[in-house]
């Protein structure tokens, strides 16, 4: 038995200032207010095969079937229902950013009691309400269940989760989506990570294009996050924001080692440096041994199974090298010199760190 770290991935991401990619700013960044919303209900998948929920142990499932009933001018209040074929389910959907009324779109069904699967099912008439508590939309149709299920007497295989589905086109937008895009409507590109360097040659790229475009500029630097945009006369905002979309930058990344302990996963950002530090590592392994013996008396006693245990420890490496990294690629060429596994790169550059020679934000997760 070998007590040593398990072997891990090792992912490097190299990327040196010449190589730099260029970067659509549509691609970089948001535009301000034009985004998605989350849609809720909950509702009632009816039609399954006995696999829906028991209403003994989903008392809000009988509830729902009760106020459904009623509803219908059916009551069966004072009965106690048994059937198996229902199931209460939290209904999802993301209502796009100027949806308007008669669109469709896909929603997500989960099972909220203890059915066992949704297969066959259809979802009944659920409306869908927005973190306002306003209708947006309403779902209803046959679930789409991808998980396959299978059962015999003494086994059961499962593939995938059957108490989830989706229904594709499943719901009708009954109310336009909030926000609208006028011609007085301010204008804000986001970056999705923020960068002063980055903010500022989005700024130089845009105003260069629309001096020559609109002949003036319309883009200011608010802070490292926001570039806000000044719509010219007689130029419609959707035309703005279309052709500087495709205008390209040069993302600034910061200098930073991100490590994931738990897979072994190591990133490096192209502007990471390390200053000539001396760096000696070994790797020990110890290993354990258990030999099973069997004592047997030869006239009278019991067989007795004991063991023989062996402990060694073996120790590699532990030589001297030399780091030093101008570049990404000097650095990585020096890590792989000293023949370290991930665990063993992990452990050096937070030595490295704690010597205060790595040029570079460490963030460990």
């Amino acid at each position: 038995m070998n007590v040593a770290l398990p072997s891990a991935l090792l992912l490097l991401v190299l990327a040196s200032a010449a190589d730099a990619q260029q970067s659509r700013i549509k691609d970089i960044t948001a535009v301000q207010g034009i985004r998605s919303n989350h849609l809720v209900g909950y509702g009632l998948v009816v039609g399954l095969n006995g696999t829906g929920d028991g209403l003994r142990n989903a008392p809000f499932t009988q509830q729902s079937v009760q106020s459904m009933l009623d509803r219908m001018g059916v009551n069966i209040r004072g009965t106690q229902a048994r059937t198996k074929n229902i199931a209460a389910v939290m209904v999802m959907a993301e209502l796009p950013a100027f949806a308007s009324k008669g669109n469709r779109i896909d929603v997500t069904v989960a099972s909220m009691g203890d059915a066992t699967s949704l297969a066959g099912g259809s979802l009944m008439m659920t409306p869908l309400s927005g973190a306002d508590d306003l209708i947006y939309a309403v779902a209803q149709g046959q679930l789409a269940v991808s998980a396959i299920t299978a059962a015999g007497k003494s086994e059961a295989v499962t593939r995938g989760t059957p108490t989830s589905a989706r229904i594709p086109n499943g719901a009708f937008v009954e109310r336009d989506a909030p926000g609208r895009l006028g011609p007085d409507t301010p204008l804000s590109l986001e970056l999705r990570n923020p960068d002063f360097k980055t903010a500022m040659a989005i700024v130089d790229v845009i105003n260069q294009f629309t001096t020559q475009r609109f002949k003036t500029p319309v883009a200011k630097s608010q802070d490292l996050k926001t570039v806000t945009l000044r719509v010219p006369k007689n130029v419609p905002a959707a035309r703005l924001i279309a052709e500087i979309g495709d205008l390209t930058v040069e993302a600034d990344v910061p200098a930073r080692i991100v490590i994931d302990e738990r897979s072994g996963t190591i990133i490096f950002g192209r502007d990471v440096q390390i200053a000539p530090v001396a760096v000696a590592y070994g790797d020990v392994t110890v290993r354990v041994t258990e030999t099973p013996r069997v004592s047997q008396p030869l006239f009278k006693g019991e067989t007795v199974v004991t063991s023989e245990t062996a402990v060694s420890i073996e120790e590699k490496g532990g030589a001297i090298n030399v780091l030093k990294g101008p570049t990404l690629q000097s650095v990585v060429t020096g890590l792989n010199r000293i023949g370290l596994k991930p665990s063993g790169i992990i452990a050096v550059i937070q030595a490295i760190k704690t010597a205060g020679a790595l040029n570079a934000e460490l963030v460990v997760q």
